[in-house]
């Protein structure tokens, strides 16, 4: 069963700069559709970003468009979010998750519920704040 862990998260000022990775337990990554997801508190769980799996196409929210940017490493057992220019409203915990054959073009790909991502990561904090 794919297990998904997420890192580098941490304290950053606005303006700054992560990179958050998601590793795939011994999957390579091409059948899958991954997606980003973040949930502030008191707030609910809501799509950032989203890669369809075999290369089919990126979504990107509008609050984070420009300004993050996904992307997978050599082997495709990593895919990393770039985030930049980041604000205090980015202040989340943020996760990962995985489907196969999903496409990330289709409505409604950022809703955490019904979009159909059955595999999540247990999340990695992101404080942006001075």
């Amino acid at each position: 069963q794919l297990q998904l862990v997420e890192s580098g998260g941490g304290l950053v000022q606005p303006g700054g700069s992560l990179r958050l990775s998601c590793t795939a337990s011994g999957e390579i990554l091409n059948y899958w559709a991954i997606g980003w997801f973040r949930q502030a508190p008191g707030k609910e769980r809501e799509g950032i970003a989203c890669v369809s799996s075999n290369g089919g196409g990126t979504n990107y929210a509008d609050s984070v468009k420009g300004r993050f940017t996904l992307s997978k490493n050599n082997d495709k057992t990593t895919m990393y979010l770039q985030m930049n220019s980041l604000k205090p409203e980015d202040t989340a915990r943020y996760f990962c998750a995985a489907e196969p054959y999903l496409n990330c073009l289709r409505q409604g790909w950022d809703n955490p519920d019904s979009f159909g991502m059955n595999y999540w990561g247990k999340g990695t904090l992101v404080t942006v704040s001075s």
